[in-house]
């Protein structure tokens, strides 16, 4: 029986990366061992560390994700996309040239008699007040602001966006300023340890969790929901609601490797590791 699989994350092109090439050959040799086992891929957002998209330009570089991702679907393989808080200005390129299936909101799906609730998770908790998140999710999803971003030369207005990304990855950090260290060289830490270590925010709990209490607020009046699965915080995370319901944060693929399958009847989430690890 067909697999589905569901990744995010991977913030290709990252300049927070030394090996940026290395990166997306691991994520492409990953590609390359489900696809025959897989009837459908979800790729929860920001899979690109940056994109933005012009009428007749995109970004360069990606050439073996984008081929990759395109010989699935050439295959028969569903590709879905959601739009993620690096990579919401997409266009309709990947769609028109490399047959993915694009979502710019959350969504519930039923697969094998499962209702599961899909999304990237960037915006979802309510509970986020801080005065500059909201503004600039504000100004990330105005309309008037994409199309005057248009109107910027694509180079200087790409290399922004990506040194932007860098920027914030690299304060949250602290990685290059000490020891030149960067995720490429962090192979011992797992876990929550290594989301401390590349800064993000370690799991704050169940009853703190932003993304954790939409889902509990949320399934108030979708009792039908069985799987919960989210992108966007960058931590592993499997939580039992109930006997049926269950939420799964994918992690990320810069330094967890993670990704979640379903077989038709179980979802099991695991760690690629090149070598060693058969998905």
């Amino acid at each position: 029986m067909k697999q589905i699989y569901f990744i995010s994350d991977a913030h290709l092109g990252s300049r927070a990366l030394q090996h940026r090439r290395t990166h997306e050959r691991r994520l492409v040799n990953f590609l390359d061992k489900i696809k025959e086992k897989a009837s459908a891929v979800y790729m929860l957002g920001d899979m690109f560390d940056f994109w933005f998209e012009y009428k007749e330009v995109v970004p360069k570089g990606y050439t073996r994700f984008l081929g990759k991702i395109s010989e699935l679907t050439d295959m028969g393989v569903e590709v879905h996309y959601f739009t993620g808080n690096h990579d919401m200005w997409m266009g309709d390129y990947l769609e028109k040239e490399c047959g993915v299936i694009l979502h710019r909101q959350p969504c519930t799906l039923e697969i094998d008699d499962k209702i599961f609730y899909l999304a990237h998770g960037d915006g979802l908790d309510y509970r986020d007040k801080e005065w500059k998140t909201k503004l600039l999710f504000s100004i990330f999803h105005s309309k008037t602001l994409l199309k005057l971003a248009k109107c910027i030369h694509p180079t200087p207005f790409i290399n922004f966006g990506l040194n932007w990304a860098k920027h914030s990855r690299m304060k949250r950090s602290g990685l290059g300023k000490k020891d030149g260290e960067d995720f490429d060289n962090v192979t011992s830490i797992v876990g929550y340890e290594r989301a401390e270590y590349s800064g993000e925010t370690p799991y704050l709990g169940e009853d703190k969790e932003g993304l954790v209490l939409y889902a509990k607020d949320y399934l108030k009046e979708h009792q039908e929901v069985n799987f919960f699965i989210f992108g966007h915080r960058h931590i592993e995370l499997d939580l039992m609601f109930s006997k049926e319901t269950r939420l799964v944060i994918l992690g990320e693929w810069m330094t967890l490797f993670t990704y979640a399958v379903w077989d038709g009847e179980y979802l099991f989430v695991d760690n690629f590791i090149e070598g060693e690890t058969e998905p």
